[in-house]
């Protein structure tokens, strides 16, 4: 039996989105810079593709910039957020993802911005005092921050950051990678300037996203190139990738209450199964369900010599997962998430991420297989 568990990795392709991207494929091949009849065909599929997921996101189709996935999404934000809006002063977290962290860090040895890390808690909740202190006493910022945490999964106010960002007339990016899709995201309520997705998170194919930003702002492009979106991105757009993102995000609305609720069931589940069987775990992140992504899990067991082999056991045991322990020394690679939030060093971490396509079986499967695996159970 193979079990998959890391979702939050990547998503198995929905068989509807694929029926969508074949469709394209075989029948619309012409380039959509063309002026020709093929060319304006496939320019219809990438426009339509647009309007779809601008009218779910409640924003206009000119806000709306498809791209490679999230880390382009993510660095164009940045990038061009900063450069082009003539900011030097940036504030994030030390759990963002790298997309974020790693930009971030590169501009600052650059010497383009000055960055400020604002304060997380135990569970990785932001401290929103800490932020408006860091805005107050500082030029006009960027401000970038995830709304779920990929490894641990808690979860961001997005209305209150945003609220803040206003205040202080900050840019505001948020990355929604692992939420766009399963939350409703409403962004013409929301103060938030930019915001990056990547379709594979939510049963697309991988290798496209998009990136919103509000008419408000006014950036140049990251890659150059041809005209495509409207200047913005260089490059022969992914035609069946985009018309295969809009329809994943089309499915995920249509159900997104029913699979909320089936994945937080699932969720509970495991987490009940592992305190039953397990005498000395811990949960990382929010445990309250409010605060905390339903599709993550985050784990952490006893401390073991087996600990660093905990994936690979797994791996063999047929259950496809993702983690590892806190950093222990500048030296050791670890997560950086769990070492932002003093998670112990010496005690091994899973995540285990869930969607539409797990089953209860898998999770039971799952937790025997631990009880093989894990050195310590009551």
């Amino acid at each position: 039996m193979r079990v998959y568990l890391d979702n939050a990795a990547t998503t198995p392709i929905d068989k509807e989105v694929l029926a969508v991207m074949f469709s394209v494929m075989e029948k619309q091949y012409g380039n959509p810079s063309s002026i020709h009849a093929h060319g304006r065909e496939v320019r219809s599929v990438v426009e339509l593709a647009r309007k779809s997921v601008a009218k779910l996101l409640n924003v206009s189709p000119s806000e709306i910039f498809f791209t490679s996935g999230g880390t382009e999404a993510d660095n164009t934000a940045i990038r061009c957020g900063i450069h082009d809006n003539g900011i030097t002063h940036a504030i994030t977290s030390k759990i963002e993802h790298h997309a974020v962290g790693h930009t971030l860090t590169a501009l600052e040895k650059k010497g383009v911005i000055k960055l400020s890390y604002v304060n997380v808690d135990e569970k990785g909740n932001v401290d929103y005092n800490h932020l408006e202190e860091l805005l107050q006493n500082n030029e006009r910022s960027f401000v970038s921050l995830m709304h779920a945490n990929n490894e641990i999964g808690t979860l961001l106010d997005v209305e209150r950051v945003g609220n803040i960002c206003e205040k202080y007339n900050a840019l505001f990016h948020c990355d929604t990678v692992q939420t766009m899709g399963h939350y409703v995201h409403d962004l013409s309520h929301l103060k938030v300037h930019f915001v990056a997705c990547a379709a594979h998170k939510l049963h697309g194919p991988k290798g496209i996203g998009f990136l919103y930003v509000n008419h408000k702002v006014k950036i140049k492009p990251l890659i150059y190139g041809g005209s495509q979106e409207r200047n913005m991105r260089g490059g022969t757009e992914n035609v069946y990738g985009i018309a295969g993102l809009a329809k994943a995000l089309e499915i995920a609305y249509h159900e997104m209450d029913e699979h909320a609720s089936y994945v937080q069931e699932l969720k509970t589940y495991m987490k009940e199964q592992l305190l039953e069987n397990f005498d000395d775990i811990e949960f990382n992140g929010e445990t309250d369900p409010e605060k905390s992504l339903y599709t993550v899990l985050n784990v952490s067991f006893p401390e073991s010599d087996m600990g660093d082999m905990m994936l690979f056991n797994l791996d063999i045991n047929g259950i496809s997962a993702s983690g590892g322990s806190a950093c222990s020394s500048g030296s050791n690679i670890g997560s950086h998430v769990l070492t932002g939030i003093g998670a112990s060093p010496n005690r091994p971490s899973v995540r285990f991420s869930f969607s539409k396509m797990t089953t209860k079986e898998e999770i039971d499967y799952t937790v025997e297989k631990l009880k093989q695996i894990v050195p310590v159970a009551v």
